[in-house]
């Protein structure tokens, strides 16, 4: 009895965290895709149930299999590997879910469990442990075994850091939760096209694309920074059209981010602003500083009152151009920048180089530009 109860509490335990906390997202997401966004995943509800259900699971196989003793946590083998099976769920190219576990291989190590378990049933008659209690080498061999089968089930499921990041940060934009979008992945620098472009929309909603962009991981480029064309996998929890009514047109067809954002910059009746933040954003996540002084001008004043970034982008601009078409000039700012180039200067060994200028300057347009 107290190794059912133990096994059961690990069990119990790992089943909740894995389902209520960690893969939270990733069962939110694909209850919308299945019901085609006609029910909502419920955290309490659903992790409530799964349990409840991969108990009576293991409670029947114990009762076929009659494991015992040492071996009694083989009978959580099924509902691990369901559970696994549940969670291991990736995005397919036309924009619904898959899963990479094959299902021949599920059979397989069911055929492989069974025969362990008839093994453990013969040699269970031959356990010495009259007496198992919470310090005996019976309790150990089956927390051993339950280790072992959690790690399986890690395993198998989706455990990919960016692809939760992103679907936490699309639960949160569709529940306008835009600091709860942000917070995805922040100290994280692993990340991908479609996360910068979650992330953008967030800054974009909070106003803060000049102030905030860079104080994040970004890569890709433009042509990624919107879903108007193929270039990124679908979203499957937050609408695309959200993004469009947001920035203030839906395109007719498919076509690039940046000529998409130029043709929606001609109509009077968009937020022009939002659609200039996206616009010099792109500029500088191309690195096209010359065409951004073109154009952040016709925006903003230059002056002290430039968003960070576009102030950082600015103060580079006119240090690297002997003519620059507008010379931009912030006293702290130049200063930070003077203190940046003798930070490279004193390190000239690259790798060296970019740790230290990354402990200082990562958050800031210049690192980006120089090392990314």
């Amino acid at each position: 009895m107290t190794i059912r109860v133990v096994c059961a509490i690990v069990f119990v335990l790992f089943s909740w965290c894995w389902t209520y906390y960690f893969q939270r997202d990733l069962l939110t997401m694909a209850q919308h895709v299945l019901s085609h966004g006609l029910t909502h995943y419920n955290r309490l509800a659903g992790a409530v149930v799964i349990t409840v259900v991969l108990l009576i699971l293991q409670n029947l196989v114990h009762k076929i299999s009659r494991l015992n003793k040492s071996f009694y946590a083989l009978t959580f083998f099924p509902s691990m590997l369901f559970l696994g099976m549940l969670t291991n769920i990736t995005p397919d190219p036309e924009g619904g879910i898959t899963h990479d576990f094959p299902g021949w291989l599920a059979v397989i190590l069911l055929i492989v469990w069974g025969g362990v378990s008839y093994v453990a049933t013969k040699l269970q008659e031959l356990d010495d442990d009259p007496n198992p209690n919470i310090l005996s080498r019976s309790m150990w061999v089956n927390l051993l075994i339950m280790v072992f089968m959690m790690m399986t089930t890690a395993g198998i499921a989706n455990t990919n850091a960016v692809f939760h990041y992103r679907m936490r940060a699309e639960r949160c934009l569709l529940d306008g939760d835009y600091d709860g979008a942000l917070s995805a992945g922040k100290e994280s620098l692993e990340c991908d096209e479609t996360l910068v472009m979650l992330r953008m929309q967030a800054l974009a909603r909070k106003d803060a694309l000049g102030e905030k962009l860079f104080e994040y991981k970004v890569c890709g480029t433009s042509k990624t920074i919107l879903p108007t064309n193929d270039s990124i996998c679908p979203l499957l929890l937050y609408p695309a059209e959200r993004m469009y009514k947001f920035i203030g047109a839906i395109p007719a067809h498919k076509m690039e981010p940046m000529h998409y954002l130029k043709l929606v910059q001609r109509k009077d009746s968009v937020p022009r602003k939002v659609v200039t933040d996206y616009l010099l954003s792109g500029y500088l996540i191309d690195k096209e500083i010359d065409t951004f002084a073109r154009e952040v001008k016709k925006y903003y004043p230059m002056n002290d009152s430039l968003p960070k970034h576009y102030s950082e982008a600015m103060v580079l601009y006119t240090h690297l151009r002997s003519k620059p078409v507008t010379v931009y000039h912030n006293t702290v700012m130049d200063e930070d920048y003077d203190n940046f180039r003798d930070l490279r200067n004193k390190y000239p060994n690259k790798m060296e180089q970019k740790g230290k200028v990354e402990e200082e300057y990562f958050g800031t347009y210049w690192y980006y530009y120089w090392y990314e």
